[in-house]
């Protein structure tokens, strides 16, 4: 029995040919736009960077006041009783977060956690902070 040989009915592949037409109208396109004359001043699109306010201090951070807060107290406060404490002298006022005491006390324990000794707070019991130092 002889073997019947098959060949592929497959063309190779050729390079795909793209039309160049659409091309040709956009490069067409781009090389026709008018652009302004050179002699009129061209419109500034930044208006000139505001002043810094050099009289109005800037704002003390949460975590900055209760370090001032301790500082100035003689017993371990809570986080609440820090708020309390900022608000009352001004220090800082939440910008109406709902739980500003959960905010602060997590930034005292990473700074705690973070820097060690050299830390501002440190922990009397739980839940209660001192100065550092």
């Amino acid at each position: 029995m002889a073997t019947k040989k098959t060949t592929s009915t497959r063309k190779p592949a050729a390079a795909k040919t793209t039309s160049t037409k659409g091309a040709t109208k956009a490069r067409t396109a781009k090389a026709t736009k008018t652009t302004p004359p050179a002699s009129e001043p061209k419109p500034d699109p930044k208006p000139d960077p505001k002043p810094a306010k050099a009289d109005e201090p800037k704002r003390m951070s949460a975590i900055n006041a209760a370090a001032k807060v301790l500082a100035e107290s003689k017993e371990p406060l809570n986080a609440k009783q820090m708020v309390e404490a900022m608000a009352a002298k001004g220090y800082w006022s939440s910008p109406g977060g709902k739980t500003p005491h959960a905010t602060l006390y997590s930034a005292i324990l990473r700074e705690i956690n973070t820097k060690g000794q050299g830390a501002r707070f440190k922990k009397t019991e739980r839940g209660k902070f001192a100065a550092n130092g």
